[in-house]
């Protein structure tokens, strides 16, 4: 990793630039899932959508969709060959490599709209490069604080990076300060959650209100309460996107469409009910935890879970200690990862004894299976990686393969 936007603007100035509205998603929580829901309201409205997403669970193709499907790896291969030809001998970090080739696919396939996911931070990270028609900040936490700064104002700053003077700056409903106070000497366009657009919930629907409007619509596919607040702030920044018109009836069908894996997503099947969540920072922990309160379940609730070591790792096992019933640690397999020993430790510090310690998330998820009844859930969370070995583990017992759809 290496923060900076010098070398990466200068690869991108030689490569062929985007031409069509670009929307910016930012935030410690709830970026991925806002990007997906305005992927999903464009393409319900018959825009040709390109989406940035990052990191992926299972393969690399995951972070970039174009009309809301994976490109293919030949694809990917000719974006890898465009952006080394122009780099020349400027030295780019992986995330700047995939940003740079993201950009060149969405401008040779001609999308109609960009939505683009920050990967860390906002005002040095690569997708900063493209000045946003929009800009949201969802939410502003403390993770990744060796990087972006001690505490959530200095982070919401950084994050508050992406506006740019004189366009939207759309702030969510859990942010730091920081982050209007940048926006206000940016001289860009703040539309804040609670004061330009809020929303109100039902049992069967919600409702969304701004200045322009009220439309009440069905609750997202993608699951948990929360997802409202993301829903919202999607919906802002559509608003203030000039020149791309949205009807209720799109937001309605792109509401209902919209897909992103690990996002408290339940596996279809008979049998104890699995959900994966990629929830691995102590804010996420406390928004499972509410989630899994909110949706009770006949019998236990049983953890899996697997973590980086330079995660919050006591904060995450502290918020959620009454979630679980049972617990089932899993060491991870990457140069960052914790043992399910460093675990161990870490779960006693927090006040709970562990059931199992495991080599990989998919021995600790059989284990944690093969002890739970019919009306249990098995919860599998702490990381992206965690949650992509079980995705892959499911896709592999369907025969399922790797790559995305022609572009």
């Amino acid at each position: 990793m290496d923060l900076g936007l010098q070398r990466v603007r200068a690869v991108y100035e030689g490569m062929t630039p985007l031409s069509c509205p670009v929307i910016t998603v930012g935030g410690t929580n709830g970026k991925g899932s806002t990007s997906a829901i305005l992927e999903s309201f464009y393409r319900a409205a018959g825009y040709r959508t390109g989406a940035y997403f990052s990191p992926h669970l299972i393969r690399y193709n995951e972070r970039v969709r174009v009309n809301a499907e994976e490109v293919t790896d030949e694809a990917l291969c000719q974006a890898f060959a465009a952006v080394e030809e122009a780099r020349d001998a400027t030295p780019l970090t992986y995330f700047e490599f995939g940003t740079l080739a993201a950009l060149w696919l969405f401008a040779q396939t001609g999308v109609e709209v960009a939505i683009l996911e920050v990967g860390l931070g906002g005002r040095l990270d690569a997708v900063n490069i493209v000045d946003a028609d929009v800009a949201v900040v969802v939410s502003v936490g403390t993770d990744h604080k060796d990087w972006l700064g001690p505490d959530r104002e200095t982070i919401g700053r950084e994050k508050a990076g992406i506006f740019r003077a004189g366009r939207p700056a759309i702030i969510g409903f859990d942010v730091s300060e920081s982050v209007a106070r940048e926006a206000h000497r940016m001289n860009a366009r703040a539309v804040i959650a609670r004061r330009d657009f809020h929303y109100e919930e039902s049992p069967w629907a919600w409702r969304f209100l701004s200045a322009a409007r009220a439309w009440d619509l069905p609750y997202p596919a993608l699951r948990g309460r929360y997802q409202l607040a993301n829903a919202s702030c999607a919906l802002a920044a559509a608003e203030a996107l000039p020149g791309l018109t949205l009807t209720a009836q799109d937001v309605r069908a792109g509401l209902q469409a919209v897909r992103l894996a690990g996002r408290f997503q339940t596996l279809p099947g008979p049998g104890p009910r699995v959900v994966l969540d990629v929830a691995h920072n102590a804010e996420a922990a406390h928004t499972l935890a509410l989630t899994l309160n909110e949706q009770r379940v006949a019998g236990r609730t049983l953890a899996v879970v697997g973590m980086f070591k330079d995660k919050p790792i006591i904060e995450v096992f502290e918020a959620l200690r009454g979630s679980f019933d049972g617990w089932f640690l899993a060491s991870l397999d990457d140069p960052r990862g914790a043992d399910a020993v460093f675990l161990e430790a870490a779960l006693r510090t927090a006040g709970v004894t562990p059931d199992g310690l495991y080599d990989d998330p998919v021995e600790a998820y059989t284990a944690a299976l093969g002890c739970a009844r019919d009306d249990d859930r098995v919860v599998v969370f702490g990381s992206f990686k965690t949650v992509g070995a079980i995705l892959a583990l499911m896709q592999d017992r369907r025969g399922g393969g790797g790559g995305g759809r022609v572009v």
